[in-house]
């Protein structure tokens, strides 16, 4: 009455040629193409582009600013904007950095602001860092003050309150 299926198995019925204009009995549905797996909306989406790099020989005194990714091996006196940020190990920044992820492996001389922030252990940052989520290995020299907010990319630019030790100390 009921049989094992010989579709999957050598000289079962995956081997018998079918009809023309007619399907192959099989369980599974046919794989759709890639372009109707990713929904209409996908193909209207810009592809996964390089990053750009500068590199080690480049000096730049200006201003960056970009929708992508850029990675940083040379020097920059500017400020940089990008959507991910990589400061290399012999990179050096002097002025603001702006960006949804930064990973710095170089010197950052200026202000870091970033939904995601990652010192490594080679990084050194002179300036203050605001960040909603924030990674410093071991070994990283950070010098400056760090404030989480909800909203670090948010046009709040204003400059952080600094204290004198000495303000922390007394109690009234």
């Amino acid at each position: 009455m009921f049989s094992k299926s010989k579709l999957n198995q050598p000289g079962g019925d995956a081997d018998k040629p079918t009809a023309p204009g007619s399907a192959p009995a099989s369980s599974t549905p046919p794989p759709k193409p890639a372009s109707l797996e990713l929904g209409a909306g996908q193909s209207a989406m810009k592809p996964k582009v390089a990053p750009s790099t500068l590199s080690t020989d480049l000096v730049i005194k200006g201003d960056i600013k970009t929708s992508g990714d850029i990675q940083i091996e040379g020097e920059v006196e500017g400020n940089i904007q990008a959507h991910l940020l990589t400061v290399g190990e012999t990179a050096v920044v002097r002025g603001e950095v702006i960006a949804d992820d930064i990973v710095v492996n170089g010197r950052v001389i200026g202000r870091v602001r970033g939904l995601k922030v990652r010192l490594t252990s080679t990084a050194r940052v002179e300036g203050d860092i605001i960040h909603k989520t924030i990674a410093i290995e071991s070994g990283a020299h950070f010098e400056g003050a760090v404030q989480r907010q909800d909203d670090p990319l948010g046009g709040n630019s204003k400059p952080m309150p600094q204290q004198k030790p000495s303000e922390t100390a007394k109690t009234n």
